[in-house]
């Protein structure tokens, strides 16, 4: 990679703003880097090279800070969240079991005997995708506040569940590494706990502010490389480790400098960075070597949405549930690793990503729906308690 090259991507990622710019069409900043990175990737104009390891290595940083930012947003501070998760956690579960369901019929139709990978495809929510949507188009609201726990559990969960059911025995370093990194973001929110009650974050703060050191934003950095560097050395998703120490900074409670500066550092650089890559990463176009496959991933990218319906007699609205079945990191990981060990029939690793392709487009009009829905409804604030 070179000066060129960061150039181009940080004009691809400019296409996200554009095509956001106009807020009747309630397109999220994510979709155009995402697209940008598609027409100039492995299915349009092969301009990016997703192998270079310099282009992989600063996607991974803000795939981390995606993840990190979005995790600091969740209100874990708001008693409404709490009255959330129990009817979050239990539709995630209810989704989980329509979705083997649902996945076990996928393989049975195709004879691919890869049911249990389309099933945790299904029943996933990529927190990348929808967290940024969520937080782009200004939603707010109970049904939002159901909608954190259910998505961060689905995605976490589906990313460790993963591996069991792509390669069973690395299933159980898998398990352990995810509980290294939750034991790792425990011990950063216990020091963090200590900090604001022992006055030494104020103390710190005013040094960095007086200074001009930005020692927050320093030591988050700090805290977040060393966690993605435990999730990455025991083969755990980055999302885990970026997501965990979110909820440990936002439980504490983020100070509005942190806020701005990892605004600066995310949202101008390596988040638009990071969705090019993972446009740019995609080969659609290899879909049509076995266009038999293309109603596999069809039906995959419809069979998410349905599965997530499944929320709907809980109360759940209908656009919250459709804006929960975004896929992108856990299919983009099962077509990598399963293609790796030679899991996967030819065509089957295009079909998935051709369903979280269209699990996307679901989640924007869902996204936009719920937008006008909100817009159209007096703003109401329940009392907390």
């Amino acid at each position: 990679m070179d000066f060129g090259t960061l150039a181009l991507i940080v004009a691809a990622g400019l296409l996200g703003p554009l095509l956001a710019a106009r807020r009747s069409w309630h397109v999220p900043v994510v979709v155009g880097a995402l697209l940008a990175g598609v027409l100039l990737g492995r299915t349009g104009l092969q301009l990016l090279d997703t192998t270079d390891p310099t282009f992989t290595f600063l996607a991974d940083i803000g795939f981390a800070l995606v993840m990190f930012v979005a995790g600091s947003h969740v209100p874990i501070r708001d008693p409404r969240l709490r009255q959330g998760i129990g009817l979050g956690l239990a539709r995630a579960v209810l989704v989980g079991i329509v979705a083997t369901a649902a996945g076990l019929g996928l393989a049975a139709l195709f004879g691919t005997g890869n049911g249990a990978i389309y099933a945790v495809l299904m029943a996933s929510s990529s927190a990348a995708i929808v967290l940024p949507i969520v937080d782009s188009l200004g939603l707010t609201g109970p049904p939002v506040l159901q909608l954190l726990p259910q998505v961060a559990v689905a995605d976490a969960a589906c990313i460790v569940a993963l591996p069991l059911v792509i390669d069973p025995a690395r299933a159980g370093r898998a398990a352990i590494g995810a509980l290294a990194v939750v034991a790792f973001a425990i011990v950063v929110f216990a020091l963090l706990w200590w900090g604001e009650r022992s006055g030494l974050r104020r103390r710190v703060h005013r040094i960095s502010e007086d200074r001009k050191f930005a020692l927050e934003l320093r030591l988050s950095l700090l805290a977040l490389f060393a966690l993605a560097a435990v999730a990455t050395w025991s083969h755990v998703s980055i999302m885990l480790a970026g997501f965990a120490l979110g909820l440990a900074v936002a439980a504490i409670g983020e100070p509005r400098r942190l806020a701005r500066q990892l605004f600066a550092i995310s949202d101008g650089f390596f988040a638009p960075l990071f969705f090019v890559w993972l446009g740019a990463s995609l080969a659609v176009r290899d879909l049509g070597e076995r266009p038999g496959l293309i109603l596999l991933g069809v039906l995959l990218g419809v069979g998410a949405p349905i599965v997530h319906l499944a929320g709907v007699p809980t109360g759940q609205p209908v656009s919250m549930a459709a804006l929960s079945c975004a896929q992108m990191g856990v299919p983009v990981a099962a077509a990598t690793l399963a293609t790796q060990l030679g899991l996967l029939g030819p065509g089957e690793a295009p079909a998935m990503i051709l369903g979280a392709l269209i699990t996307i487009g679901v989640t924007v009009l869902a996204g936009a729906a719920a937008a006008r829905r909100q817009a159209r409804e007096p703003a109401v604030t329940p009392p907390a308690g």
